[in-house]
C-alpha cells in the first residue's frame, strides 16, 4: 500500500479532520460515506477528489478505507460491507480493539486501528494539533507500515498497542485533556464564588495551566510539581479546605483526592519529608 486510495465510512469530526489533512500532504483521498449526506458532502467539498458515495461503494473504490463512526457501531458498520482480499479497514477508536473488524478480516481484508490522541472537538484544532501527538496503532505487516507512514506524514508518533490495552491506553487520556476541562471548571466555579465572571477567569486560569504543561514538558511532571502540596504548607492547605467547606461539597471532595494524590509527587520530588507526608495525608484523608 504504498499510495492507497484512501477513504471514510463515518463523516463526523475525525474524518473530517483525517480526510483534510491526509489530502493536504498529498494522499489519496478518494471517498466519503455516511448515513447523513450533507456530512459526507462537506468532508467532499473540502478535500479536493473526494467524492460522496454510499458506504459499500466507498469500500469497492479505495484499498484502506477508516471506520470513522461512533465505537459501539463499529462491528455493525464493518458487518454490513462486503470486504475481499486487498482491501484494509481501520477503525479510528481509542477504547474499542481491532478485533471489533473481525467481519472484514473474514472476508480477506486487513485489518487495524489507528487512533490519534487529540482531542476533536473542533476538528480545525485538532488537526492543527496532531504533530507531537500519539497515534495508537494496531496492525501487522503491510497495513502495520501504511499506518505508520500516514500517522508520520501528519506529524504524529506513532505507538504499537498490544491487543487488549486499548481501553486502558484510552483511559489514561481522560486524565491528560478531557479531566483538565473538569479542573479548569472547577476553577472557575471557585472564582465565581468570590465575584469574577466565567469569561474573565477561564483565560486566566488557562495562562496558568499553560505554564504548568510547559515546566511539565521541560522537566517532568516531578520536577516541575509545585504549590502547598510541594512544599509541606499545611497552614495553606487548611486554609483551603476551610474556604471549600462552604462550596458545594463536591468540589472540597475532589481537592481532598487530587492533594491525597499529589502527596507521592512531592516526596518522589524531595521537597516533602515523610513527616510532613504523614501530617498531610491525615489533613486532606480527614473528610
Amino acid at each position: 500500500m504504498a499510495s492507497p486510495r484512501i477513504g471514510f465510512v463515518g463523516a463526523g469530526r475525525v474524518a473530517r479532520a483525517l480526510a483534510q489533512g491526509f489530502a493536504r500532504h498529498g494522499e489519496r483521498v478518494v471517498a466519503v460515506a455516511s448515513r447523513s449526506a450533507e456530512s459526507a458532502e462537506r468532508i467532499a467539498r473540502e478535500v479536493p477528489g473526494c467524492a460522496a458515495m454510499a458506504a459499500q461503494e466507498a469500500v469497492d473504490a479505495c484499498d484502506l478505507v477508516f471506520i470513522t463512526v461512533p465505537d459501539g457501531a463499529i462491528a455493525a458498520a464493518a458487518a454490513g460491507l462486503r470486504w475481499s482480499a486487498g482491501k484494509a479497514a481501520v477503525h479510528t477508536s481509542g477504547a474499542t480493539e481491532a478485533a471489533a473488524l473481525d467481519a472484514a478480516a473474514r472476508q480477506g481484508a486487513a485489518t487495524g486501528g489507528l487512533h490519534p490522541m487529540q482531542n476533536f472537538a473542533d476538528p480545525a484544532v485538532a488537526l492543527a494539533g496532531l504533530p507531537g501527538c500519539a497515534a495508537a496503532i494496531e496492525a501487522e505487516g503491510e497495513l502495520l507500515a501504511t499506518l505508520d507512514r500516514l500517522a508520520r506524514t501528519l506529524g504524529m508518533k506513532p505507538i504499537r498497542l498490544p491487543p487488549g490495552a486499548r481501553a486502558l491506553y484510552h483511559c489514561s487520556g481522560s486524565f491528560a485533556a478531557p479531566f483538565v476541562d473538569v479542573l479548569l471548571h472547577e476553577a472557575v466555579r471557585i472564582w465565581g464564588a468570590f465575584g469574577v465572571p466565567a469569561g474573565e477567569a477561564l483565560p486566566l486560569l488557562i495562562a496558568l495551566a499553560r505554564g504548568t504543561l510547559d515546566a511539565a514538558a521541560k522537566d517532568g511532571t516531578v520536577q516541575s510539581f509545585a504549590g502547598p502540596v510541594s512544599r509541606g504548607d499545611i497552614g495553606t492547605i487548611e486554609r483551603h479546605l476551610a474556604a471549600l467547606a462552604k462550596l458545594p461539597p463536591e468540589t472540597l471532595a475532589l481537592y481532598r483526592a487530587l492533594a491525597a494524590r499529589a502527596i507521592p509527587l512531592a516526596e518522589e520530588k524531595g521537597s516533602l519529608s515523610a513527616e510532613a507526608a504523614a501530617k498531610l495525608r491525615a489533613l486532606v484523608e480527614r473528610g
